[in-house]
């Protein structure tokens, strides 16, 4: 295997399905806006999704990749193939009753997600019957990440990567269609949308299950047994999920104190939505490939090249996520402006989402480095160190959010989220270096600070920038006219940042893949 082939497979599959996220997103601004639907919609959409971003990218598998694998290497496929069927059963059984338990109990959780909905009782009830709709979408991902672990394992990463583009072509296409009979901001919208969602999510899992199929990983269903293997995924499986989905779990709790304040959920959706593009793109890819790599490495008793390969994880992800961070901090309102104000999204909410951008995007680095440090613990089958770490940042978020609401509403909650995941980021970072699990070598070293410097230099020539083209992101002008003055600052930004990185020697294309490759 060649770990930057496996970074760049995982990395472009969700750079299109980002990519066609924005395009549902921009829809979905256009159609919903930031009224009462938009947020009951974002708050059903949200509550399976933290699911999905706990389970398919990462969490589940930081337990379920090195069992298997173990299991894989030791026992034989057939013995995997077993120990997964018998994790697959309970996982059902599992969901299935808990999935049970939301529809009869949704009125009562939805207090937990979103209490200050109850205010207003049409937009409470609209966001109970949409989290009803959309909860069988918890059943499908959840083996979506199952199966997704399989093929992680035996290294296929495609199809697993790939998943997230189905459910994206579902929603356009029903946005689509909204868009055509002129349905826009009903509740009809909101439940056309929270039915693609659970139809997206079933057509994910047919597809992650043919893949697996291709490589006899066609897994047979069972009676649910707690098998010492099982109990083993279990007691792993849980403090991983937490450890895992700390920053969901940070989100879910920024949702909850911003459904007090009116149209803030829709603000912090659009936010989150823009800063998750290179978080997604960089974070899942390394967090994806590096576990079941790093797993490997430990298992051979290769600890240099393991240490090795973690260090160059980290070069990597802060060389497209700190000039990423910058541009969003230093340029947050022309990218809302171009790609969301339009229908019944307005200059204010630009405004508004856009102050909420700035204070993610300082955390955006942060979020990246918990993806790179956590399979150090997760590949010695220590979930519980994460969760503890988890644990105190999500104390942290809660403490933070509620000082800063008061003053300044969904942007406290923002800053909230941002000093959480640098709290989280921190004590992996420290508690790695204590064990001799992770130190940075000399190369790193070199490369960070040129990597940050190059960043700075880009963002004060964005922030120059702005003033020349200004006068075609004016409002007045046609769409085609400010997205090509968008698209000139954002090619602008990128050619002067790799052109500097380049010249102080942060960033060489023949080295950084040397030393990325390693075949098995």
């Amino acid at each position: 295997m060649k770990l930057f082939k496996s970074f760049a497979t995982v990395g472009v599959f969700t750079l299109m399905s980002r990519v066609l996220g924005f395009v549902r997103d921009i829809m979905i601004a256009a159609v919903l806006g930031t009224g009462p639907v938009a947020e009951a919609f974002v708050v059903a959409f949200r509550f399976p999704n933290l699911f999905r971003r706990l389970f398919a990218e990462g969490a589940f598998n930081s337990a379920f990749i090195p069992l298997f694998a173990k299991r894989l290497e030791g026992e034989g496929r057939a013995q995997a193939k077993l120990f997964a069927e018998q994790s697959m059963a309970v996982l059902i059984f599992a969901l299935i009753v808990v999935t049970a338990l939301a529809e009869i109990f949704m009125p009562f959780l939805m207090l937990g997600m979103a209490g200050g909905f109850s205010d207003t009782p049409e937009k409470f009830d609209l966001a109970v019957l949409l989290t009803r709709i959309t909860m069988p979408y918890l059943l499908f991902v959840s083996l979506l990440a199952l199966f997704s672990g399989i093929l992680n394992a035996f290294h296929k990463f495609a199809a697993a990567a790939a998943a997230p583009v189905i459910l994206n072509l579902v929603f356009i296409a029903a946005l689509a269609g909204m868009a055509v009979i002129n349905l826009g901001n009903t509740e009809q919208a909101g439940v056309v949308l929270a039915w693609a969602v659970s139809i997206g999510g079933l057509l994910q899992l047919l597809a992650v299950m043919v893949a697996a199929k291709k490589i006899g990983m066609a897994l047979k269903l069972r009676l649910p047994r707690l098998t010492p293997g099982v109990k083993r995924l279990l007691k792993l499986g849980i403090p991983g999920v937490i450890a895992g989905g700390v920053v969901q779990i940070n989100i879910v709790i920024g949702t909850l104190i911003a459904s007090m304040q009116d149209q803030a959920v829709a603000w912090l959706y659009y936010a989150d939505r823009l800063y998750q593009l290179p978080l997604g793109v960089v974070g899942i890819a390394i967090g994806v490939v590096l576990l079941p790599d790093i797993s490997r490495l430990l298992r051979a008793g290769k600890d240099e090249a393991a240490h090795d390969s973690q260090n160059r994880s980290m070069e990597f992800s802060l060389l497209l996520t700190l000039p990423a961070a910058v541009a969003l901090a230093v340029v947050p309102q022309p990218l809302i402006q171009v790609l969301f104000e339009r229908g019944h999204f307005g200059a204010h909410d630009t405004q508004m989402v856009g102050m909420a951008l700035m204070a993610f995007a300082f955390g955006l680095p942060a979020f990246v480095l918990i993806k790179v440090f956590q399979p150090g613990f997760f590949a010695r089958e220590d979930t519980k160190t994460p969760m503890v770490f988890a644990t105190i940042s999500i104390a942290v978020n809660i403490v933070v959010s509620l000082a800063l609401f008061p003053y300044m509403g969904h942007i406290g909650i923002a800053i909230a989220t941002t000093a959480a995941g640098w709290i989280n980021a921190g004590l992996l970072w420290v508690t790695l270096s204590r064990r001799g699990h992770y130190a940075l070598d000399a190369k790193a070293r070199k490369a960070i600070p040129r990597i940050l410097f190059a960043s700075l230099l880009m963002g004060g020539a964005l922030y120059a920038g702005l003033p020349v083209l200004a006068p075609w992101l004016d409002r007045a002008q046609p769409f085609l006219v400010q997205a090509g003055a968008l698209g000139a600052l954002v090619m602008a930004g990128v050619f002067i940042y790799f052109f500097i990185a380049a010249l102080i020697g942060a960033f060489r294309v023949g080295a950084l893949k040397s030393k990325l490759r390693r075949r098995g």
